[in-house]
């Protein structure tokens, strides 16, 4: 319940919306909450977050929405800009935008139910009007991504023209480089006084939660030392097998016995064809480290 106090109040506080009457002929989206727990490099819990979530799947294109896609730094950008870091003898920091998706204006006018446990008493049949995205609707991303480049324009970064999610700012003999995943902001530079002058930049434009040091990004645990920074994958692989029932398996150089037979598929429980693709797509994405593990 606490968690869900603190996600109203950080919408409220964000003035995203207005409660007022459902004009005629429009329709309101629908809210739900959706529960998660955020966990630190080593497993451990952080802390229980509470979003509330807009169901955009009922969303009409030309309607409700229009332009929808937002970039976001390829994994392979991520590993050259560490390699980079590397290389250099650079720092590399990590900075997350709360509520980022609140930040995003809309364009389009879109109106959303009251949220479920915090109806305005007296004015339960009324809907809010939205000013800026809520997660869940279809152009949250694209609304949230155009304010994050208004912001980094006006702090004088260019964007790559090969790469729209990567910025750069000369600063004297400096050079600062920005990487955005959505909200999560991966920063590194010539030396720790422009990251640190970056970081209370930012923090006078959005709520942000530095993170310090990087040591986890994308599934990827980061180590950062004197002699470079070591890449590793090992507790999202053992996820992998927590998941699956296989973290007590021993390991097998191939996935099965040379010359097995397969037999015909018989009248069992037929495969959750859902599972099957994700496990399949988390065992390729530690291709990114591990390129002999898979």
């Amino acid at each position: 319940m606490l968690a869900c106090e603190d996600e109203i109040r950080s919408i409220e506080k964000n003035n995203t919306w207005t409660l007022m009457e459902l004009p005629h002929g429009a329709k309101a989206i629908g809210l739900k909450w959706v529960f998660k727990l955020k966990r630190n490099s080593d497993g451990s819990i952080n802390k229980h977050k509470a979003r509330l979530v807009a169901k955009g799947y009922v969303q009409r294109y030309g309607i409700d929405f229009e332009e929808v896609f937002a970039p976001v730094a390829r994994l392979e950008t991520i590993r050259f800009l560490i390699g980079l870091a590397a290389s250099r003898g650079w720092e590399i920091h990590h900075l997350d935008v709360k509520t980022a998706f609140l930040h995003g204006e809309l364009k389009e006018i879109v109106y959303v139910s009251q949220p479920e446990g915090f109806e305005v008493k007296g004015s339960e049949n009324k809907v809010y009007k939205l000013h800026k995205a809520l997660y869940g609707l279809r152009q949250a991303p694209r609304a949230w991504n155009n304010k994050l480049n208004q912001i980094l324009m006006e702090l004088k970064f260019v964007k790559c023209s090969k790469e729209p999610s990567v910025y750069r700012k000369a600063i004297g003999d400096s050079l600062l480089l920005i990487a955005v995943y959505v909200d999560d902001l991966f920063v590194t530079g010539t030396n720790r006084r422009i990251i640190d002058e970056f970081k209370d930049e930012m923090a006078t434009k959005f709520d942000m939660s530095d993170l310090g040091k990087l040591t986890y990004y994308l599934g990827m645990e980061v180590k950062q030392h004197d002699g470079g920074i070591m890449l590793n994958q090992k507790r999202y692989a053992l996820k992998i097998l927590e998941e699956a029932g296989m973290e007590n398996s021993n390991p097998v150089h191939t996935p099965m016995e040379s010359g097995l037979k397969l037999s015909k598929a018989g009248d069992e429980t037929d495969i959750d064809a859902t599972l099957f693709r994700k496990n399949v797509g988390c065992l390729r994405y530690l291709l990114h480290t591990r390129r002999t593990c898979v």
